[in-house]
């Protein structure tokens, strides 16, 4: 897709408008990457974060987990709930902490946030049922992969509307952002992701998500397959109705269809049940 050098400027001026990822979770997510870290370590960078230790303890108590005991730190939440539940809380709590509270495209950032937390949770299950791609990059990409959304609803609430009208009558958003604005979410989500310094292939992954551009890697796989799922299953609403079919890349990844993998992931609820959770703090 070829940009015009005032749409890269105007866009390369909305991203660096995006508020900066903490410094405590772009630590979380280095632990994320580091085989060698430990949930100690985990807990030392929260502790030091006095907002994402009061939020995590929130969720954590909350009637969801119903755990036997008040949790009153970190280090007891990682004992009762796991490593992984807390970091993907940590990020969580990072993505929601970047959405701005309202714009002027009319785009639901809660509908949006219960789709993007529902995605990131489905892309582990996927990755750790039928795909070969790392569960928690699965996650973050999941988390993430429609944040380009958010930037173009906020700095181009006029063009993102109209395409948000194209969708609901059956267009695809992403295509219609084509059209309306000449480049697409993915594009944009791409540069915020890379601004960020997350993991290259992070950003590969967010910027060749969609139709000829797919790329054929597992994570791909798993985020593309997790996000028609949560459309297919009303998981939350990101502007876009239409559930599309598993491309040959995706299907052969997955070892199957759209239906064959839901059918493998079993009963989702309890998913979205946590994604509710999560979208509250």
């Amino acid at each position: 897709m070829q940009m015009s050098p005032e749409l890269t400027k105007k866009l390369a001026a909305a991203v660096d408008g995006m508020p900066a990822f903490p410094k405590s979770v772009q630590r979380v997510l280095e632990l994320t990457r580091d085989v060698n870290s430990t949930p100690k370590d985990l807990v030392e960078v929260i502790d030091k974060d006095p907002v994402l230790t009061v939020k995590i303890l929130k969720v954590v108590n909350s009637a969801y987990y119903s755990l036997p005991k008040q949790i009153t730190s970190v280090g007891h939440a990682v004992v009762y709930l796991g490593f992984n539940t807390i970091k993907n809380l940590a990020l969580s709590i990072a993505a929601i902490g970047m959405l701005p509270k309202t714009n002027e495209a009319g785009f639901d950032g809660q509908q949006y946030l219960l789709h993007s937390l529902s995605t990131a949770a489905i892309a582990k299950q996927v990755a750790i049922k039928a795909g070969d791609a790392d569960p928690m990059d699965c996650f973050i990409a999941g988390l993430l992969h429609d944040f380009g959304k958010v930037v173009l609803a906020q700095f181009m609430p006029r063009e993102f509307r109209t395409a948000l009208e194209m969708g609901q009558q059956g267009k695809s958003l992403h295509l219609a952002l084509r059209d309306v604005i000449g480049v697409d979410h993915a594009v944009v989500g791409a540069m915020l992701v890379e601004k960020w310094r997350f993991a290259p292939q992070l950003v590969e992954t967010i910027r060749h998500q969609y139709g000829p551009e797919l790329a054929d890697s597992d994570m791909v796989a798993c985020v593309f397959a997790a996000n028609q799922i949560s459309k297919k299953l009303n998981f939350g609403f990101a502007g876009n109705l239409l559930v599309e079919d598993f491309p040959p890349s995706v299907a052969k990844r997955l070892g199957g269809d759209l239906d064959a993998v839901l059918v493998m992931l079993g009963d989702l609820s309890p998913l979205f049940e946590e994604a509710k959770i999560f979208s509250k703090i």
